[in-house]
This record gives structure tokens, C-alpha cells and sequence, in this order.
């Protein structure tokens, strides 16, 4: 029995890691200096490659020949969800104070390590604080935004990212062709969309789907949508075209949904359609999409489309902001955080097609885009723009600062930040404090501790499209709510194949 595809053309070096440049350079360049960090954390969705890049830099670290099946005692790989308590965290404690067997460093590499438990957070903290010299943390997760910040600002931070379709498309061609899998090209197409910018998910689904015809004989994009139930691409394509025109589309889509296919899987291809050609109106049609669920998932997805066309359009950055809110289905959340990416990546795309089209964007929203091109503007400091570059720097500080208030004084070049109670001591930190004054060239930086002096009433918050965003994906879920209510929505039941 051969190989799983994904397992057998798993990266083995940096050299060979495919899409994830902004994080295998440095990795690179530390490598080549030998000047290594205590902790790294890796995070992104599932399947974008931070374990395989994980255990190929444990083993580049102390030197040693990186084969898959391999293992050496300074390598310790621990799984966060299954050991997540402070027992776990102190006896790894004790065990890190043993210098290493064979190499120069001792690599603990810990997955899903956002699932830790608020006591074994601060018995690691304790570690982190003053780590050996022999030690090096390399921390997976897929949800950053659970681990403390304590944590965080003890880090490197390495994002990873869901691949380009054009860069997975042909990573699935190069290896079809070394695998004598006959493929057309649209049929490659549709696992590039279904596999959803995931290196694994896509690479399974090519596995599953190379067996549909006999060696020698194309596999068609009609044979995957057979295989997968998957709507086919013309509707969809049409179904799209009525609704960005306002005209009816609930023919079309009662016609797909006749055709046998499920609401969930209609909503998922929608979705990846969307994600194509990405403009503001459609877009803003995936907020409701994401709701999508059993009971009544037809009639949701009736819903968003009558619906959507409603509200002001807004922006590909506040549909972003929208649907970053969490879901009160843990499928449905982890699902939305993986199409999130792409929804970022889509909003350069849809930006250009909005600005040919007034009506998509009001003068305000234009203005506020001309506002955030830099973090100085006539000499004045945008303060949007200082904490999106904060965050897209260190997201945990960036974080942080959204949830602070602010006085700024232009005159005086000075910007007062009032943080959070619990977060005083991560801002008065000497490399926090300087990446805050490394970003506001001209400006001081003052940090008020709130401990002891109140948030005066002219402090204000950052003013972005959070509000807006938040305003609209609230009305929308009130609607969804209601209708909800009036169906008479119970117990939600989990699907097995639900796409979200």
C-alpha cells in the first residue's frame, strides 16, 4: 500500500517548504548565524505546514538529518490538546533542566498549544521567563488569539498562510504529473477550491480523487463534482451574476438546491466562488453564508441572499471584521477562521473593482482608505494606521492596543496610551515600549498606568470599522435570529460532512 500523497511529499528542508517565504528566510538566516530564539510560535489554519516546518527546524537547530520516520530524544514532541493541564507543563519543566543527549539544544514542540490551561499557561510562563540555555520552545497553534500575552511577548511570532490557488494549482499539477495522475486542468481547479488553501486537505482529496478513473483515462471536472456533490460551476456562476445585479435570484437557487445538493455544501462552493472575484456586494453576501446550518439550512440560505442586498454595502475590510466574530458553533468557527485568510487576501482584488464603482463605497469610506497609506500624514500621526502596523509587526500588542484608549496631542507630539489593568505591564516593557516609539517617528510615547490614574473622558478608542462592521454583522444576526425563532430552532445536531 503506497503513501498517503500528503505524507510522501511532506517537506523535509526550508529549501523545500512551498508558499511560506515570509517565514522560512529568517528561519534561514537564524540557522545560518546560529543566533536562535528561546520560543517561536507558529500559527495560521490547519494544514498550511507549521508542524512539518516545526520539526524541520528542531532538526536543523542541532544539526541533524531530517528523514520523516526519524526520532532523537532532544526532540520532544508533546500534543497541546492532550496534555493540558500543570502536571504535564511541571514535568516538562523538570525535564527541560537536563541538558541535551546528542545535540547542541534540547526542542520541545508543542501543537495546539493555545488548548493549555490557564495554570499550565503560567507554569510555562515560568520557563519562558528564564529559560535554559539549552531550550527552545517551537509553539503550534491555530487560534493565537487564546494564548495569553504574557506568552506572546516572549515569542518570535512566525504567521503562516493559507497558499495562493495559482501556487497550489500547480504544486498539484507537478505532483499529478510525477504520480501519472491524469487531470484536467478545471478539474484541478475545483480541489484547489475545495482544498481551501490547505498543503493537506488538497493533497488528500487529490489522493481520494486519483483512483476515479482507470490509469491512463482524464479525470474531468465533471467526474469531481459527480464524486464530491458538488453544484456545478456554471449555476453557481449565473446564481452570483442575478444576485450582483439585484435581480431575483431565488429561482436559480431553489434550482441548485432541487438538483440534490445539500444547503451546507450550495453555501461552501458559494463561498469559494466568491473568493475568485471577490467584489463589495458579494462579499458582503458571505457574512450570512457563514451561517449556514442545520435546522433549516435552505431556508438560511434563502435567507441571506433576500436579505444581504439590505444593508449598505461595506467594505472587503469591514466584511472582514464582521465575520472575524466568533460563532457560536465550534465547527462553524474553526471553518470561518481558515476562509478568514482568504477573505484578506481577497480584499486587495475586490478594491480595485469597488473604486470603478462609486456606488460600492461612499466618500467617507474612500477617504478613510487614503488615511490609513501611511502612519504619518502631513505630519501628524494616524493613529488607525500606527496600530494595524503594530498588529501586522506583533499581534499580540496589537491586540492590545484595540482594546486601549488614547489621548493624542499633535501639537505636542505626544500620544497618551490608557491600557487595559492587566496589560500595564506587558506596554512598560523595554522591547514593547521601543517598538511602540520605533512606529510614531516624531512622537513620544507615555503609558498611563490605569492602576492609579483614571481613563479621562476625552481619551478616545480607535476609530475603525470595527463599529460599523460589528453594527451590521449584529442586525444581520438579529434577522438570522429571528427567523431562527419563528422556525422553531432547537438543538443544533452536528453533520458529518458539514462544510463549515
Amino acid at each position: 500500500m503506497g503513501k498517503a500523497l500528503y505524507r510522501k511529499y511532506r517537506p523535509i528542508s526550508l529549501d523545500t517548504v512551498v508558499g511560506q517565504d515570509s517565514v522560512t528566510k529568517p528561519l534561514k538566516k537564524a540557522i545560518e548565524t546560529g543566533s536562535f530564539s528561546h520560543a517561536y510560535i507558529f500559527t495560521g489554519p490547519r494544514g498550511c505546514g507549521k508542524t512539518s516546518v516545526a520539526r524541520i527546524f528542531a532538526h536543523e537547530i542541532n544539526g541533524f538529518k531530517y528523514e520523516l520516520e526519524d526520532s532523537y530524544i532532544d526532540i520532544i514532541e508533546i500534543d497541546g490538546a492532550s496534555n493540558t493541564g500543570i502536571d504535564d507543563i511541571r514535568n516538562l519543566r523538570e525535564k527541560a533542566m537536563i541538558a541535551p543527549t546528542e545535540g547542541k539544544y534540547k526542542v520541545y514542540i508543542i501543537d495546539e498549544f493555545h488548548m493549555l490551561s490557564k495554570s499550565a499557561f503560567n507554569a510555562l510562563l515560568k520557563i519562558m521567563e528564564e529559560p535554559p540555555e539549552h531550550v527552545i520552545f517551537l509553539l503550534a497553534t491555530t487560534n493565537l488569539e487564546k494564548v495569553p500575552v504574557t506568552i506572546l511577548s516572549r515569542a518570535q511570532v512566525f504567521e503562516f498562510n493559507l497558499a495562493d490557488p495559482d501556487l497550489m494549482f500547480e504544486h498539484l499539477r507537478r505532483i499529478s504529473e510525477k504520480e501519472n495522475i491524469k487531470i484536467s486542468p478545471e478539474a484541478l481547479k475545483i480541489i484547489v477550491r475545495r482544498g481551501g488553501g490547505s498543503f493537506r486537505d488538497s493533497l488528500s482529496l487529490l489522493d481520494q480523487l486519483s483512483n476515479l478513473k482507470d490509469h491512463g483515462e482524464e479525470i474531468t471536472a465533471e467526474d469531481i463534482e459527480s464524486a464530491l456533490g458538488l453544484p456545478e460551476d456554471k449555476k453557481i456562476a449565473e446564481l452570483l451574476d442575478l444576485f450582483e445585479k439585484g435581480e431575483n435570484a431565488t429561482k436559480a437557487l431553489k434550482d441548485l438546491l432541487n438538483s440534490g445538493k445539500s444547503a451546507e455544501t450550495l453555501a461552501s462552493t458559494i463561498i469559494e466562488k466568491i473568493l475568485e472575484k471577490p467584489t463589495g456586494k458579494t462579499l458582503n453576501l458571505i457574512e450570512k453564508l457563514f451561517n449556514v446550518q442545520p435546522p433549516f439550512a435552505d431556508a438560511k440560505l434563502l435567507v441571506a441572499f433576500l436579505e444581504s442586498g439590505k444593508y449598505q454595502v461595506p467594505s472587503a475590510g469591514q466584511v472582514i471584521l464582521a465575520t472575524s466574530q466568533p460563532a457560536t458553533n465550534p465547527k462553524v468557527s474553526t471553518k470561518k477562521a481558515e476562509l478568514i485568510k482568504r477573505v484578506e487576501d481577497s480584499r486587495r482584488k475586490a478594491k480595485k473593482r469597488d473604486e470603478e464603482n462609486q456606488a460600492m463605497k461612499s466618500p467617507e469610506d474612500l477617504e478613510t482608505a487614503s488615511l490609513n497609506d501611511s502612519i504619518i500624514q502631513g505630519g501628524k500621526l494616524n493613529l488607525e494606521a500606527f496600530v494595524r502596523d503594530i498588529k501586522t509587526i506583533h499581534r499580540g500588542i496589537g491586540n492590545a492596543l484595540e482594546r486601549s484608549y488614547f489621548i493624542l496631542n499633535h501639537d505636542k507630539k505626544e500620544l497618551k496610551i490608557y491600557p487595559p489593568k492587566s496589560l500595564i505591564a506587558v506596554f512598560k516593557q523595554t522591547n514593547n515600549n521601543k517598538l511602540l516609539k520605533d512606529n510614531a517617528p516624531g512622537y513620544s510615547i507615555i503609558i498611563v498606568d490605569t492602576k492609579e490614574e483614571k481613563v479621562p473622558k476625552t481619551a478616545i478608542a480607535i476609530k475603525t470599522e470595527v463599529a460599523d462592521a460589528l453594527k451590521i454583522s449584529e442586525k444581520m444576526q438579529k434577522e438570522i435570529d429571528a427567523v431562527s425563532d419563528i422556525m422553531g430552532e432547537g438543538q443544533v445536531k452536528e453533520v458529518d460532512n458539514a462544510p463549515f
